[in-house]
């Protein structure tokens, strides 16, 4: 039941993020000023974001982010709270196994394959790395279940690195505001590495996310409480 909760708003999610990736690009492309103006609010509203996930080190991060496809960040940290306490470690991990991590995680979606992915990339960071999380995209991306946003997001909160992890929320906010319109998640990156300046780059991938998820929502966007409403380039504005 709550796999198939999870997936309604994931597909309407989908349906609004193409409609804002059709329009986006033919907006007009917001100024220097315009951006720095939007970043000055995000930053004056809330100066220190953070990710929802429950984590307790680049260990645990990682292995909540990769558990985090396809699931909400609520039904991961309940998975997760007694999956850290059996195994907070690559080597607990790896000791629990697959069957063990998968009676963790079970209510997530996919488990069985996220299972063998947490195991397998516990034993490649103890074989490859000494048991530690690479703080590099390339390493990163070379262990099971470990994708672009996946390593971005680890790099940005695990190690202080200004990167940019596009997930659903943040390519419709791109997209739909025109900010940075893109067709894919690297293409909406790229465009946001360009338009943001250096000062709010840390930041950056949270204020959106966080954005998308509470205010410029899939279905019915809340434009009335909208830090950058009169930024926005988006025509169907939800009224007050």
């Amino acid at each position: 039941m709550e796999q198939q909760a999870a997936a309604r708003p994931a597909r309407k999610r989908a349906v609004a993020n193409a409609a804002a990736a059709a329009l986006g690009g033919a907006f007009r492309p917001w100024s220097a000023a315009e951006v720095e103006t939007a970043f000055s609010r995000f930053e004056a509203a809330d100066p220190e974001p953070k990710g929802e996930l429950d984590y307790v080190d680049p260990f645990t991060l990682l292995v909540a982010v990769v558990l985090s496809a396809q699931a909400t960040d609520a039904g991961v940290n309940k998975a997760t709270r007694g999956l850290f306490k059996a195994a907070p470690t690559p080597e607990a991990m790896v000791a629990l196994g697959e069957e063990g991590v998968a009676q963790h995680i079970r209510t997530l979606g996919l488990y069985r394959g996220k299972a063998k992915n947490v195991v397998e990339l516990s034993r490649r960071l103890i074989a490859e790395h000494g048991g530690t999380v690479p703080a590099d995209r390339a390493e990163l991306e070379k262990l099971p279940g470990v994708g672009r946003k996946t390593a971005n997001v680890v790099l940005n909160i695990a190690f202080h690195q200004p990167t940019i992890a596009v997930d659903t929320h943040l390519f419709r906010v791109a997209n739909r505001t025109g900010l940075a319109p893109g067709k894919t998640p690297l293409e909406v990156e790229m465009g946001l590495e360009r338009a943001i300046p250096a000062r709010f780059m840390l930041h950056a991938h949270h204020w959106l996310i966080l954005h998308g998820r509470y205010v410029c929502k899939a279905l019915k966007p809340d434009c009335p409480r909208c830090l950058i409403s009169d930024l926005c380039r988006w025509p169907e504005k939800t009224p007050a």
